[in-house]
């Protein structure tokens, strides 16, 4: 099944990218506009259930306002919270973030399960950034929310860590630029690469599903392919989407 949902403010709605905590609507609008993506996710079946702590998302926000580097990000205040309701509601154990630069849209999936904002207990958390200066950038953020180390930043090839990975991958998150397909068609090699130790109920989220042009279109082809993935919902809530599938 593969459905769209998309706000009727989701072209207007612009940030500026090196302001990422400005907010550019009233908190009360942001969580409308999130939970009802979230009830199209629902209905479509790819989320069990729409509910998550807004509070804790709130103190998960502020933590990164005060704690983070980010020199810039495209991760808005609405895609921040939907991901990281996302992650609340299907508590991954294990989640993959590929291509995650200062950190900043790894946390906002961790930050479900580390920090002010932590609603449950994972075992592995793990961020991926080819970088090696962008890398240890993002290990200093994290560490700063999260000193137990659940939720850690590695600098390496995310085909090859989620090929070598031992255990399940229950959610991974996909927004790296690579080298092997033209810039973010690397989404597909990742996504390849993990397929095998992602198991039933598993969830991957593609981030740049509207703006990514035709680099990202294999993996969207991928994703909203029933073979592969029993459903996928395009998530429009700003001007840069997110494909939302469950295995």
């Amino acid at each position: 099944m593969v459905r769209t949902y998309r706000s009727e403010t989701w072209s207007s709605y612009r940030m500026d990218y090196g302001d990422p905590h400005r907010l550019l609507e009233p908190l009360e609008e942001e969580a409308a506009v999130v939970d009802e993506a979230l009830g199209v996710l629902h209905e479509a079946g790819v989320v069990p259930h729409t509910s998550y702590d807004h509070e804790k998302m709130l103190a998960h926000r502020e933590a990164v306002k005060e704690l983070f580097e980010i020199p810039w990000t495209a991760i808005s205040p609405r895609m921040q919270r939907l991901l990281y309701a996302i992650n609340a509601v299907v508590r991954p154990q294990n989640m993959i973030a590929a291509g995650v630069f200062c950190g900043n849209t790894f946390i906002s999936n961790a930050g479900a399960a580390v920090g002010p904002g932590a609603c449950y207990r994972a075992s592995n958390l793990i961020g991926v950034e080819i970088s090696t200066e962008e890398a240890e950038r993002a290990e200093r953020n994290v560490r700063r929310i999260d000193p137990s180390g659940v939720a850690r930043v590695v600098a390496a090839d995310a085909v090859e860590v989620v090929g070598k990975f031992p255990e399940s991958i229950n959610l991974l998150y996909l927004d790296p630029d690579g080298y092997s397909r033209s810039g973010k068609g690397v989404y597909l090699d990742v996504l390849e690469a993990a397929y095998p130790r992602m198991p039933a109920g598993s969830v991957a989220l593609a981030h740049n599903s509207v703006n990514g042009g035709t680099p990202v279109e294999a993996c969207l082809e991928f994703v909203r392919d029933e073979a592969h993935f029993r459903a996928s919902v395009n998530v429009i809530l700003d001007i840069e989407g997110l494909e939302v599938s469950l295995k």
